[in-house]
């Protein structure tokens, strides 16, 4: 959906046809759910945060600002639930995540490992047993780091998207990304 669509929809539920907020919540309602769930490993939790993005996101749309996309704007709103969520469950070092890496998303990093390819039907093995080496080292990362490797790899945002997001500049996002995939090789290379 483009921002114009945005727009038109959130001009209408603000003039009162409420009924169009719900193809908002079609369109976004899976990515924002990923996003959660990837950042807290708990489908519960993942489903709370993502209900309570969409509510909020709503009761507050008066206030959104139609220049912007809906969707980086939800996603702001998204990350910030979800960062306070990690502060009160105290998840940052407890974090393991279930992450699908046969997307091609990340795959180029796990490709880069030193598991050696037999070309046999072990390779599949092989491939399951880097994307569990690859969950646990995402695991270790910050949140904040392991955030914005997950809106670039995952959630396949541009650097520009995230920084709308995040708030920092588009050379900031760049070294952060750069500085976790720097991290997450290391603790690859440490298993």
């Amino acid at each position: 959906m483009d921002q114009h669509t945005e727009a038109e929809i959130v001009v209408r539920v603000l003039k009162g046809d409420r009924q169009a907020y719900a193809l908002l919540v079609e369109e976004y309602k899976t990515p924002v759910y990923n996003l959660a769930y990837r950042m807290t490993n708990n489908i519960e939790d993942a489903q709370d945060i993502a209900q309570e993005a969409f509510l909020i996101s709503f009761r507050e749309l008066s206030h959104y600002d139609t220049n912007r996309r809906f969707y980086t704007w939800l996603y702001t709103i998204s990350l910030n639930l979800i960062r306070n969520h990690l502060k009160k469950a105290g998840r940052r070092q407890k974090f393991f995540h279930n992450f699908n890496t046969s997307s091609g998303n990340i795959t180029f990093f796990a490709e880069k490992t030193n598991l050696p390819e037999t070309g046999d039907g072990d390779t599949e093995a092989l491939s399951r047993e880097r994307e569990k080496k690859l969950e646990i080292c995402l695991g270790k990362l910050s949140p904040p780091l392991r955030e914005l490797l997950i809106l670039r790899f995952y959630q396949g945002l541009s650097f520009e998207m995230i920084a709308e997001i995040t708030g920092a500049s588009q050379s900031a996002v760049k070294m952060r990304i750069y500085r976790g995939l720097e991290k997450l090789q290391k603790y690859f290379e440490k298993m």
